[in-house]
């Protein structure tokens, strides 16, 4: 495992990976422990799809939103005080989601629940800026990712469990569990990262020329570009395999749990493929070649779809190779969108989650008014975000995010950071 910098930090390697997994591990856990629920949810509050779809897409745009506000706050006030406010506010959020007794109701919540959460992940992904110079932190992100993983993968069969042996209120209750579990973690295991805090940074002026320097940025707009497409293909996994499985494939929903968890487990193994990658192609080269199974699994879905096979594996297999670029391109992605801006991370990571949120709020808009009872709305979105992934990853990628350039993070302790 990496070692860290010569910090003021009393964290371990390893309490740093752990902060970071049960950070990052938030956002599956609000959404893939919640999927399984949904077909349940629509017909106990009486909802139309659409008013189901928006729950869920209620929660992204307001995560979105959310981290414009809370990067900054992280880089005037540093990242602990941040995370400690937004773990509270998301395990309330959470229990009120799941005491909710009409669709209205639980979209409120769902809505609060998805700002909070912008906490946990904004810091998430600027605590290793804070810590590493670039392709050390990719290294570090995909160890953290990898663990994410392997709790997305339990997420969704403890979902299903917990909806068909209690409720669907049951299962979002063990959301405000595992968020109640991270906000001990946090305030008992986790040092502040942030070597310098920068006072101007919630102020309008200093906040606009933040946003346009790193909106300026040639490597910044390259990998959030990649983040949005490769985002983009898994949020219509997301948003849209729990109606295909359960009510046009016919596959039960603790059967659909199971396999959101193999999906899972092939994002693990891309996570893997990318520590290998790193160490040889550098990440440039890395997502070069991740790119291949993006394209490979969108355009393989698609196809099939067109040409009427209907069946889960039609779905699945192709699912399996998106999600294997998906755990390549994340680490690499999130490390890069940050790499250049050692000084104001927490307001870069808050810009690119904003563009993948607002990315996944259009998918599961038109989801919502192009669901039917074939399989098609889902595998043609696949693939155009297979397509859109490889090409950005095999130009922009390639021509703009060059890491020899990222500046390295400066140390705490040393004179620079004093």
């Amino acid at each position: 495992m990496p070692t860290l910098p010569a910090t003021r930090t009393r964290m371990s390697p390893a309490v740093v990976v752990v902060t970071l997994t049960l950070l990052l591990a938030l956002q599956p856990i609000t959404t893939d422990l919640y999927l399984p629920t949904l077909p349940t949810l629509q017909l106990e509050l009486g909802a139309s799809i659409g008013a189901t779809q928006l729950t869920l897409s209620a929660l992204i745009i307001c995560f979105g939103l959310g981290q414009l506000v809370v990067g900054p706050l992280a880089d005037r006030f540093g990242r602990r005080p941040v995370l400690l406010a937004g773990m509270a506010l998301y395990t309330v959020a959470s229990v009120l989601s799941a005491l909710a007794q009409s669709i209205e109701v639980l979209i409120g919540w769902r809505a609060l629940q998805g700002a909070a959460l912008a906490a946990a992940v904004t810091c998430g992904r600027s605590i290793v800026r804070d810590l590493y110079a670039p392709h050390e932190g990719a290294r570090v992100m995909s160890r953290a990712l990898g663990g994410l993983g392997l709790i997305a993968m339990l997420a969704p069969v403890v979902g299903g469990l917990l909806v068909q042996w209690l409720s669907w209120h049951a299962a979002l209750l063990a959301s405000a569990v595992f968020g109640a579990g991270t906000l001990g973690f946090v305030a008992f295991k986790f040092d502040e990262s942030l070597a310098q805090r920068d006072p101007l940074a919630t102020r309008p002026a200093q906040l606009l020329r933040n946003w346009r320097e790193v909106l300026a940025h040639p490597a910044f707009r390259a990998w959030t570009a990649l983040l949005c497409c490769t985002w983009g293909g898994l949020f219509f996994l997301l948003a849209g395999s729990s109606f295909v499985f359960i009510n046009v494939l016919g596959t039960s929903r603790l059967a659909y749990g199971a396999i959101l968890s193999t999906s899972s487990l092939a994002y693990v193994a891309g996570t893997l493929l990318c520590r290998r990658l790193l160490l040889r192609h550098g990440l440039r080269g890395t997502v070069k070649r991740g790119a291949w199974f993006s394209l490979a699994g969108g355009v393989s879905m698609a196809a099939l779809s067109l040409a009427g096979v209907q069946t889960v594996w039609a779905i699945m297999l192709p699912q399996w190779l998106f999600a294997v670029g998906h755990g390549i391109h994340q680490p690499c992605g999130q490390v890069g969108v940050v790499g250049p801006f050692p000084d104001k991370a927490g307001t870069a990571a808050s810009l690119s989650g904003f563009a993948m949120m607002a990315t996944a709020f259009g998918v599961g808009l038109w989801l919502g008014h192009t669901l039917d009872h074939s399989t098609l709305p889902l595998a043609l979105g696949v693939g155009g975000f297979g397509v859109a992934v490889a090409a950005v990853a095999w130009t922009r990628v390639q021509r703009d995010g060059e890491p020899g350039a990222i500046r390295p993070a400066v140390p705490f302790g040393t004179a620079a950071a004093r």
